[in-house]
C-alpha cells in the first residue's frame, strides 16, 4: 500500500500542500481531482523524490520512502509519467521505450519480452519504433510516455495529467487503456487529472484537493453524484444563468 500522512510541502515561502493524507490499495485506480495550483503534481513530486516534504511521512509496502532519491522509487515499484509528457524527442520511440527499463537487473530476455507486450497494448506504436519520438502526434507521444513508464515493471503507476493537449476521441483511448493495464497487468494507478468526467468513469475512489488540502474523499461513484463536484468539476449547474452559479457560489464541502 502507498500511504501519505500529514504531509506538508513549501516552494520558497508557498506553502503548497498542507496536511496531505491519502491511501491507495494494491488494485486500485485512484484520482486526485482539483483545479491548477491546488497542489496535485507536487503530491506527485513528493512521492517520487522530486520534492522531500517538510512535514509527514510516506510509506510504501510498509518502508518509508519520502525524500530518497527518485531512482531509488523506481526501483521500489513506483513509476511516473509527468505532466507534459516529457519524451526525448530526438531519440526513437524504440530508445524511448527501452529507457524505461534502465534500472532493471533481471535480464535482457525479460526485457524485450515486455517491449514487445507494451506495443501490443498500444498498437499505434508498433509501426512507429524507428520514428524519432518527436514526429509522433500528442497522442501517441503520451502512449510512449506510459510505455516508457511501464517497462520499469511498477506496482503503482503515477499519471499527471494524462488528458493534457488531446483530442476527446484519443483522451477515451487512453483511459480505456488505462483501464486494460489496471486489469490485465495488475498496475495500481494514481491519476492527476482536470478531466473529471473521464478520471471518475475509470477510477475506484477520489480525492478533491483544494488549496492544498483534502477536502473531500469518497468513491468515484459517490463523486459523480455529489452536488458540489457536479457544479465546480463536472460542468453541472443548479439552476440561473449558464456558468452564473459556478464563479457566485461558495463551495461548501461536507
Amino acid at each position: 500500500m502507498l500511504k501519505l500522512n500529514n504531509i506538508e510541502s513549501y516552494y520558497g515561502s508557498v506553502y503548497v500542500l498542507k496536511g496531505i493524507s491519502l491511501e491507495i490499495e494494491p488494485g486500485q485506480i485512484m484520482c486526485i481531482l482539483g483545479t491548477n495550483g491546488a497542489g496535485k503534481s507536487t503530491i506527485l513530486k513528493n512521492i517520487m523524490g522530486f520534492v522531500k516534504p517538510d512535514k509527514g511521512w510516506i510509506e510504501f509496502n510498509d518502508k518509508r520512502i519520502e525524500g530518497i532519491e527518485p531512482h531509488k522509487v523506481v526501483r521500489l515499484g513506483i513509476s511516473l509519467v509527468p505532466e507534459g509528457r516529457e519524451i526525448f524527442y530526438e531519440l526513437s520511440v524504440k530508445n524511448n521505450i527501452m529507457l524505461g527499463a534502465f534500472t532493471r537487473r533481471d535480464g535482457k530476455k525479460k526485457i524485450l519480452d515486455d517491449f514487445e507486450r507494451m506495443l501490443e497494448l498500444f498498437p499505434p506504436l508498433k509501426e512507429r519504433t524507428g520514428q524519432k519520438a518527436g514526429t509522433l502526434s500528442g497522442g501517441e507521444q503520451q502512449m510512449l510516455a506510459i510505455t516508457r513508464a511501464l517497462m520499469a515493471r511498477p506496482e503503482y503507476l503515477l499519471l499527471d495529467e494524462p488528458s493534457l493537449g488531446l483530442a476527446p476521441i484519443l483522451v477515451k483511448e487512453i483511459f480505456k487503456t488505462i483501464k486494460t493495464i489496471n486489469e490485465k497487468e495488475a498496475v495500481t494507478f494514481l491519476l492527476v487529472e482536470q478531466n473529471a468526467n473521464m478520471a471518475l468513469s475509470v477510477a475506484d475512489f477520489g480525492y478533491v484537493l483544494e488549496n492544498g488540502r483534502v477536502v473531500l474523499s469518497e468513491s468515484s461513484k459517490a463523486l459523480l453524484n455529489n452536488e458540489n463536484v457536479k457544479e465546480f468539476y463536472l460542468g453541472g449547474k443548479e439552476g440561473g444563468v449558464k456558468g452564473y452559479r459556478r464563479y457566485k457560489r461558495r463551495k461548501i464541502w461536507k
